[in-house]
C-alpha cells in the first residue's frame, strides 16, 4: 500500500504538460449514463493487499444497495508513476484516487466536482484539500495523523522510558537501540522511495496551522535549521551519517518492513497512522501480540506540547470522462459512508460526525494536539506546486531525500550543509520565477 503524499518529480513536472495535452476538459455521457445510477464502473485502488479480499466484500454490499452497478477493481502497485501516464488519455478509470502530479489549477480538467466546497464541507472532513475556485473535486477515503510506528519492546529493552521531546533526544534513543538491541534503530524504505516522503505530512508538528501558508513556498530558506525541512530532513541525514538505518539502502522492501517490525528487527520508521494496523496485522501473523506496536509523536514540542497534523489520505475522485458519473459518485460517497473503510484501517473518519478510530491510545496518553493545516489562501491554492515546479524539487516525493540519504552514507559527493544550500538556492530561484 501507499499512500498520500508521494509523487516522483518526473511525474511532478510531466503532469502540468503532457497531461493535459491529452484532456479535452469534459465528458460525454453515453445513453444517459451520467443520470442513472447503472452501469459498470471500473475504481481504480492503491491497495493491492486487499483488493481481492477486503474490496471484494465491499463490491458484493454496494451491489446490493446499487443492484443496477456492476464494479470492477483495478489495484495498481506503481499508482503514481501509472497514473501519471494513463491521465494523457481518457482511459483512467471511472473513479480513481487523485494523484499528487495533478495541480490544484488542474482539477477541473481532468475530474467531475463534488460540489461546492463550503457545502461539501457540512458532511465531510477534508473538503478543502483536493479543491479550486470554490470547488471540491474528490472525498477522502480517510484520515491521517502523523508520527512514528516503532516497536515498544525494542525500544523498552534499550531502556527507553520517556518519549523524545526534540530530535536530538530521538537521535539518542535510536543509538541506545543501536548499542543495546540486534534491532535495526530506524527504517528508511529507501528503495520503495514513497515512505521517505511521508515526512512532509508531519509539518503540523509544529503546532501551527498556517504554517503552509507563511513559510515553505513562502520563504527563500525551507532548509534553514530553523524551518520544517530542514528540521526532519536534517534528522533523515544524521540518523544515516551516524549509521542507524539499515545497512544497505538500496535493498529495502516495504512489504518485508512490516514483518521486520512487527518482530522486532526494525525498531522505528516514519509513517502516517494508516500503518499502524498493517504493522500490528504483520506483528499477529508472526505470533506476536497487537500491542507491541506503537505510535509516537514526531520528536518536537511547542511550549512542552506534542502536535500532529491531521489531513485526508488519497481522494476518491470521479473522471470527467466517465459515462457512468451517477454510478461513480455512488460508490465514492457509499465508500465514504457505508464501507468502515477508515475505520477498520485505524484512520480518521472522512464524515464530520464519523467515529474515532481505536488505534491512537498511545496520541491520547502523551497529550498529543491535533493541527489541521489551514487551507491555501484563494486564489494561490496552486503556488506552492508552481514553486516546486519551477524548483524542480519533489517536496512531496521520495528523489531529493533519496540523494539526501546517498550524501548521507557517503554514496554521493557533498555534505548536509551544501545540500540544504543547493536546495535553499534552488527554491529561492523558484520562487523569484514564480513571483
Amino acid at each position: 500500500m501507499v499512500t498520500k503524499k508521494f509523487l516522483t518529480a518526473g511525474a511532478l513536472i510531466g503532469a502540468g504538460t503532457l497531461a493535459l495535452a491529452g484532456c479535452s476538459g469534459g465528458g460525454q455521457a453515453a445513453d444517459g449514463g451520467d443520470d442513472a445510477v447503472a452501469g459498470t464502473i471500473t475504481v481504480l485502488t492503491q491497495r493491492t493487499d486487499i483488493v481481492d479480499t477486503v474490496f471484494q466484500d465491499y463490491k458484493a454490499a454496494f451491489e446490493e444497495e446499487y443492484p443496477d452497478v456492476t464494479v470492477e477493481f483495478e489495484a495498481i502497485t506503481d499508482y503514481e508513476g501509472e497514473i501519471a501516464v494513463r491521465m494523457n488519455t481518457e482511459d483512467y478509470g471511472d473513479v480513481l484516487l487523485i494523484p499528487n502530479s495533478v495541480n490544484p489549477d488542474q482539477l477541473g480538467d481532468f475530474f467531475e466536482p463534488i460540489g461546492d466546497t463550503d457545502e461539501v464541507a457540512k458532511t465531510y472532513r477534508f473538503a478543502s484539500e483536493e479543491a479550486y475556485d470554490g470547488k471540491t473535486y474528490g472525498i477522502a477515503i480517510t484520515g491521517n495523523t502523523n508520527g512514528l510506528v516503532y516497536n515498544k519492546n525494542v525500544w523498552e529493552e534499550a531502556g527507553i522510558t520517556d518519549l523524545p521531546t526534540t530530535p536530538e533526544e530521538f537521535l539518542d534513543d535510536l543509538k541506545a537501540i543501536g548499542e543495546k538491541t540486534d534491532a535495526i534503530p530506524y527504517y528508511t524504505n529507501y528503495a520503495d522511495g514513497w515512505p521517505l516522503s511521508q515526512s512532509d505530512s508531519n509539518r503540523g508538528a509544529l503546532g501551527d496551522p498556517d504554517y503552509s501558508n507563511t513559510h515553505v513556498a513562502y520563504s527563500d530558506t525551507p532548509w534553514a535549521e530553523d524551518e520544517w525541512h530542514g528540521i526532519v530532513d536534517g534528522l533523515l541525514y544524521d540518523i544515516v551519517e551516524n549509521g542507524l538505518n539499515e545497512e544497505d539502502p538500496l535493498t529495502t522492501n516495504w512489504e518485508e518492513s512490516k514483518n521486520l517490525l512487527g518482530t522486532g528487527k526494525v525498531a522505528t520508521m516514519l509513517l502516517g497512522s494508516w500503518a499502524i494496523t498493517q504493522m500490528q496485522d504483520a506483528a499477529e501473523a508472526a505470533g506476536e501480540s497487537r500491542d507491541v506496536i506503537g505510535y509516537m509523536p514526531f520528536p518536537y514540542q511547542v511550549d512542552g506540547t506534542f502536535h500532529a497534523q491531521v489531513g485526508g489520505d488519497y481522494k476518491n475522485a470521479i473522471n470527467v470522462h466517465s459515462e457512468h458519473k451517477a454510478a461513480a459518485r455512488a460508490w465514492i460517497e457509499w465508500f465514504a459512508k457505508e464501507s468502515n473503510y477508515a475505520f477498520d484501517n485505524g484512520g480518521l473518519s472522512p464524515l464530520v460526525d464519523g467515529p474515532t478510530p481505536t488505534t491512537l491510545g498511545d496520541f491520547e496518553e502523551a497529550g498529543v494536539e491535533y493541527v489541521e493545516m489551514t487551507p491555501a489562501k484563494t486564489g494561490e491554492e496552486s503556488y506552492e506546486a508552481d514553486v516546486i515546479s519551477k524548483a524542480e524539487i519533489d517536496l512531496y516525493g521520495p528523489v531529493y531525500r533519496q540523494k539526501l540519504v546517498d550524501i548521507a552514507r557517503g554514496a554521493a559527493d557533498g555534505d548536509k550543509a551544501s545540500y540544504f544550500a543547493e536546495l535553499n538556492e534552488r527554491w529561492a530561484a523558484a520562487r523569484a520565477e514564480v513571483g
